[in-house]
């Protein structure tokens, strides 16, 4: 009874919730579509998080990793298409920052204007960019889990490997000025385009477009929980030990689940590209790889669409305390005060408390009927 109580409420939790994401732009103009989109590919790290964490028990440290690595690649192809790749008289795309970096003497183009260059030639192809965008941040978080965990590294030693990777590669991508473009990144993208539909960042088919895979990343990662693969992940979680002596291959389940859920961060940093419109090394600071953790423990770890939700409305309450006047110092705090509280009266988040809250009441004795025998 209370299963299926518990499964009804669910559903209509995560119905009511893709509703009101469909119905946003019924009531909200342009810019409020562009933030609320790059609330929902916060959402999306939510997932992410929830995923790795929550069901896996792998506290990452370092998914801004896979998120930035998704945001680059997709970033690097949509550079190339900038009308400011095409104006400087040489016979095939460069981006403008690599003409102020250039060797002396050396041919506008991509062969050779620097050492290194070459590498950016296959992003001439959109499709590249998505491919590489997806597929170098799962090869990249396969080949770490399938080493970390068939050693049995667990607990705050993978926090530690998770956070000095990604450390390392903001350091790479920083250094590597003449490629990347250092502390600048890459800026003034072209819109991302698939066949003869362009995707204006601040209109409704971007929305929508981010709206949807939302959608789907977040259905299919609860219908992905709910199968067998999914159960043996949480017993692994819960002790992995005993999940061994019952025969289970406990490093082959958590590499999977790594690498999907470093999938789901590069998916978001992709999408996220595509509505700001510019990608970062910031996307791999410490601070941001931090600050998704926060989002989950607020929406609750546990839960796919409490972390997800939990994202959202972080994300909305330091937007808003940012930007009034009288809390202008103080919105940082606001925000780490929101999470201690949480954190000591909710451990389990919201979306943990709501489930409670749903188990308290309908385990009540139900009222007896006028006229019952006592």
């Amino acid at each position: 009874m209370v299963s299926q109580l518990d499964r009804r409420a669910t559903f209509a939790a995560y119905a009511i919730f893709l509703v009101l994401v469909a119905a946003a732009p019924l009531v909200l103009d342009g810019f409020w579509l562009n933030r609320l989109a790059k609330y929902l590919v916060y959402g999306m790290l939510g997932i992410a998080i929830a995923m790795c964490w929550g069901y896996a028990g792998i506290l990452n440290l370092g998914q801004g990793l896979f998120f930035g690595l998704g945001a680059y690649m997709l970033a690097m192809s949509l550079k190339m298409a900038s009308p400011s790749s095409l104006q400087h008289g040489g016979q095939g795309p460069v981006p403008d920052f690599m003409l102020s970096n250039a060797e002396p003497g050396a041919v506008v183009d991509l062969c050779c204007i620097n050492q290194g260059s070459f590498l950016w030639l296959p992003f001439r192809y959109q499709w590249f960019g998505i491919l590489m965008g997806v597929v170098l941040p799962v090869v990249v978080a396969f080949v770490l889990g399938a080493v970390v965990f068939r050693k049995r590294i667990a607990g705050v030693f993978v926090s530690i490997i998770t956070l000095a990777l990604v450390l390392l590669v903001r350091l790479l991508l920083v250094d590597a000025q003449p490629l990347t473009n250092g502390f600048n990144g890459l800026s003034d993208l072209a819109w991302l385009r698939v066949g003869a539909l362009e995707f204006d960042p601040y209109g409704t088919s971007t929305y929508y477009l981010i709206a949807g895979v939302l959608a789907v990343v977040l259905v299919g990662a609860r219908l992905l929980l709910a199968t067998r693969a999914g159960l043996i992940l949480r017993a692994t979680s819960g002790d992995p030990q005993r999940a061994r002596y019952l025969g289970f291959d406990v490093a082959h389940y958590q590499t999977f689940f790594f690498a999907l859920s470093a999938g789901i961060a590069a998916l978001a940093g992709m999408l996220y590209v595509v509505v700001a419109e510019f990608a970062s090394p910031t996307f791999m600071d410490l601070a941001f790889s931090i600050t998704m953790v926060v989002w989950a423990a607020v929406g609750g770890r546990a839960s796919l669409l409490g972390a997800c939700v939990g994202a959202i409305l972080i994300n909305m309450l330091e937007a808003t305390a940012s930007e009034t006047q009288s809390l202008v110092e103080a919105w940082r705090v606001i925000v780490g005060l929101t999470f201690v509280l949480v954190v000591l009266y909710l451990p389990k988040g919201i979306g943990g408390w709501m489930h409670d809250m749903l188990a308290r009441w309908s385990s009540r004795p139900a009222p007896r009927e006028l006229g019952s025998a006592r």
